[in-house]
């Protein structure tokens, strides 16, 4: 203990560590440096790279600048998470090195693990690989609104492991890539509203079709929902024989996303044509018959009620 109290020791000491400030901890202080340098260099860098990939595919007339601007979103965000990972991991090992920790058994131990963990967990290796083909074959992108094994919502993040979905009600689901076996995309190039309309069978069909289209072309002659339409009403004509009703389909297409707004305004604005020109949307009913003895029920009337007889 004696050695600690005495000016050599002291002397040796401060030398040391003056060795050690200028050498190491300088250099470990310039490290971190340059690791924020690196992270922000390539987070601009990714930032230009998605400037310039946007404007040279906005040309692109197959692909609407949204879809564009949506892919572009999903595989940049992958890009940085994954170039994020590989800088802080050399980081990482260019700091053990300088305290002096030798980094070759550590990567040893961890190839020994990898390989482990790779033999117990085929399930994760399965959803990273279905992760990949998901985003290389741009079936779904983040915003997009899809249906993944029956459950709908839209796409708040794509991973290379998950998909995180969020419902009309707020409920977050989160689906693991490997386990999705039907992806819907209602949003993916354009979207279109399909209408099944019911009048009663006693309306003049031509009549019906005609203000169906009247209604559809008004609100494409309107600079705000032509924004949002590709087309004008498309009527295909009568499609079925209901039970109390004859149905009439039509379709519109609009931009991605657009086409539940668009729905909502030309179902309001045909129920007012029908109601201009007295066209009757039937409720179902029924026909009760008693067999051939029995007399079908028949309604009489007089001044102070009706009587069922």
């Amino acid at each position: 203990m004696e050695k600690y109290f005495t000016f050599e020791f002291w002397k040796q000491f401060a030398n040391i560590f003056t060795h050690w400030l200028v050498t190491d901890l300088l250099s470990i202080f310039i490290l971190f440096i340059l690791l924020i340098i690196v992270l922000r260099v390539s987070s601009a860098l990714i930032n230009n790279l998605r400037s310039v990939l946007l404007k040279r595919m906005a040309y692109r007339n197959e692909e609407p600048d949204l879809e564009v601007e949506k892919r572009l979103n999903t595989l940049m965000g992958i890009l940085r998470k994954t170039l994020r990972v590989v800088i802080w991991s050399i980081f990482g090992m260019i700091f053990l090195g300088k305290i002096n920790i030798n980094i070759a058994p550590i990567l040893t131990g961890a190839g020994i693990v990898g390989l482990a963990v790779g033999f117990g967990s085929q399930e994760l290796v399965r959803d990273f690989l279905a992760g990949f083909f998901i985003l290389l074959e741009d079936g779904i992108r983040t915003g997009d609104v899809v249906t993944l094994n029956g459950t709908s919502g839209k796409v708040e993040k794509i991973e290379l492991r998950t998909i995180t979905l969020r419902d009309s009600s707020g409920v977050v689901h989160i689906f693991q890539n490997g386990k999705i076996t039907t992806i819907s995309n209602m949003t993916k190039g354009w979207s279109a509203m399909v209408f099944n309309i019911g009048v009663a069978y006693k309306e003049d069909i031509s009549q019906v079709m005609q203000l169906m289209q009247e209604v559809g072309d008004t609100m494409f002659a309107e600079d705000e929902y032509k924004s949002k339409m590709l087309d004008t009403m498309e009527v295909s004509g009568l499609n079925d024989f209901g039970d109390s009703a004859l149905v009439i389909r039509g379709r519109i297409r609009t931009k991605p996303g657009q086409q539940w707004s668009i729905g909502r305004e030309y179902r309001k604005r045909l129920k007012e044509a029908f109601d201009l020109h007295n066209i009757e949307i039937p409720f179902p009913h029924h026909t009760v018959y008693w067999g051939e003895k029995m007399n079908p029920l028949k309604l009489q009337s007089d001044k102070e009620n009706q009587k069922v007889t």
